[in-house]
């Protein structure tokens, strides 16, 4: 403790300062110890952001005009993402997933609405997704399996970090060729009202293909590494 003279006794000091450091400690120790759990019937809130206790985040819960941009090991990087929804976080504060959702009729009386629940790769992008889609009076919704390409993390950011235009051409240009994402497995119902299971091969090519069209035909066909059907149920089925 450092004492400081100002011409009266250092002692007439010491009670009201010890009692101030006990009553300190006190409370300090005792705020540590305890966890405190609030109630509420209901809450209004903007955005909710779940951290451990050494701040990594978890999860966050964000309105449109809050949602946040890609986060990795803890930092933001930018992200046009127009949307309100929920992020997860791996233990180490990466995005790996999430869930968003919306929908509006314009002027026009045009009608679009979405929900996508997704699950990322490790450092990478989404690789099973839960996805409802409206557009214009056309619907779709599926579960999907993807395989990510190796593109490593770094690259996305630098290039999240260009502008807006300099930005979506570099990703479409790391996530090309090569590198383009590719569809395992696809299960649900498609714009054309069918519904359809569709399993590729590692390279995304069509292997099996079993459908019942908006009439009530079904469909199954096996195809080879070139598209052509080597197999079919019933045959010359159309």
């Amino acid at each position: 403790m450092l004492w400081i003279e100002v011409g009266l006794p250092s002692v007439s000091y010491w009670p009201y300062s010890a009692v101030l450091t006990v009553v300190l400690c006190v409370v300090l120790l005792s705020g540590a110890s305890s966890k405190k759990k609030a109630s509420f019937d209901q809450i209004d809130v903007k955005r909710i952001n779940l951290v451990e206790p050494d701040g990594t985040i978890r999860m966050v819960i964000s309105n449109r005009a809050d949602f946040p941009g890609l986060i990795v090991k803890g930092k933001e990087y930018p992200h046009d993402r127009q949307t309100a929804g929920m992020l997860f976080f791996d233990d180490e504060g990466t995005e790996n997933g999430g869930l968003i959702f919306g929908g509006s009729k314009d002027k026009d009386g045009k009608v679009q609405s979405w929900g996508h629940l997704s699950f990322d790769r490790y450092m990478g992008d989404q690789v099973m997704v839960l996805n409802a889609e409206e557009i214009d009076g056309q619907r779709h919704a599926g579960i999907e399996f993807v395989d990510e390409p190796d593109v490593p993390l770094k690259l996305v950011t630098d290039a999240l970090q260009l502008s807006p235009d300099q930005g979506k051409s570099k990703l479409r240009e790391l996530f090309s060729g090569n590198n383009k994402p590719q569809q395992r497995a696809y299960l649900g119902r498609k714009f054309d009202q069918s519904s359809a299971l569709e399993l590729e091969d590692a390279q995304g090519r069509d292997r099996i293909l079993i459908s019942v069209a908006a009439n009530g035909n079904p469909t199954m066909k096996f195809l080879d590494e070139q598209g052509k059907v080597i197999e079919e149920f019933p045959k010359g089925a159309k």
